[in-house]
C-alpha cells in the first residue's frame, strides 16, 4: 500500500513506514558514506532492541532500475529489520540523492560497485556479523545482485525479487523484441557518447513519458512496464526517483 511521502519525516512512500525512532522498535538512520569519490546516501535499519554489543545478520538491499531507497527497497529493508536483520537500502551512485554527474546513469559496473560499497559500510558497523551478510536485489537490482555475488564473497547468500536482466534487455530488447536492430542501437549509443564528449547535449533514454494518463498507461505493451509506471510514477512516486 502507498503512503504520502510528504507526511513522512524520512520521505518513505510505503504504508506502515517508520515515522520516528523508538528504542523498542525498528529504527532508521539516514547515513552517507564515500564510494570512489562520490557521496552515497542510504537508510540504515536496525532491529527491535538493537544492541551493538551483540552480533546480527545483515542484508544489503539493492533497488530497482530508476527506483530509490524510499520506495520498495526501503519497504523490504524495514520488513527484514522487523525479522531481526540489520539492513541497508541505498541510492545508487548518480541516482537519488547520492552524488555523481551526469544524473541518472545506470551502468551495470556502477550498480555492482554500489553493492560492494554498501557491504564495505555495513561491515564496519558495530553489531554486524560479517560472516552473515546477505544481498537482496529487486527488479534491476536483482540482476546486478547476481553478478555482484559471483565475485564478492562477503555476501554469503543472495536472493532476488522480480529479477530483471538489464544486460539481456539492453542488448536484445524486452522479451527479445529488438534483435533485428542491435547495430542501429549501437550506432545511436556511439553517436550520443561522441556528442557528450564534444560538450554537446546529454541524451537520456526515456523510460516513461511523464504525466501519462491512466488510458495511456493501459496501452503499454507489457505488464512489467505498465505496473512499473503505476508504482514508480503514480501510487508510490518519489521526487528523487
Amino acid at each position: 500500500m502507498a503512503a504520502d511521502y510528504k507526511q513522512n519525516p524520512f520521505t518513505l512512500t510505503y504504508d506502515e513506514a517508520i515515522t520516528e525512532n523508538v528504542q523498542s522498535k525498528v529504527n532508521l538512520q539516514p547515513v552517507k558514506y564515500q564510494l570512489n569519490g562520490l557521496s552515497i546516501a542510504a537508510n540504515f535499519y536496525t532491529p527491535t532492541n538493537f544492541d551493538q554489543n551483540k552480533k546480527y545478520p545483515a542484508i544489503v538491499v539493492a533497488h530497482p532500475n530508476g527506483g530509490v531507497k524510499e520506495q520498495v527497497a526501503g519497504l523490504y529493508a524495514q520488513k527484514l529489520a522487523e525479522q531481526g536483520y540489520v539492513t541497508i537500502a541505498f541510492d545508487a551512485a548518480y541516482q537519488g540523492v547520492s552524488g555523481g554527474e551526469p544524473r541518472y546513469i545506470d551502468k551495470p559496473a556502477n550498480r555492482i560497485e554500489d553493492m560492494r560499497g554498501a557491504v564495505d559500510f555495513i561491515s564496519q558497523f558495530k553489531g554486524v556479523d560479517t560472516n552473515r551478510i546477505g544481498l537482496l536485489g529487486i527488479c534491476g537490482g536483482g540482476g546486478y545482485s547476481i553478478k555482484a555475488a559471483e565475485t564478492d564473497k562477503r555476501f554469503k547468500s543472495v536472493a532476488t525479487i522480480s529479477m530483471f536482466n538489464s544486460g539481456d534487455v539492453r542488448r536484445k530488447g524486452f522479451m527479445r523484441s529488438q534483435t533485428n536492430n542491435i547495430q542501429e542501437r549501437l550506432k545511436q549509443a556511439s553517436d550520443a557518447r561522441a556528442q557528450e564528449a564534444a560538450g554537446g547535449e546529454i541524451l537520456y533514454t526515456l523510460a516513461f513519458a511523464a504525466g501519462m494518463t491512466p488510458e495511456q498507461v493501459a496501452t503499454l505493451p507489457y505488464d512489467l512496464y505498465r505496473q512499473g509506471y503505476e508504482y514508480y510514477a503514480q501510487t508510490h512516486a518519489h521526487p528523487n526517483s
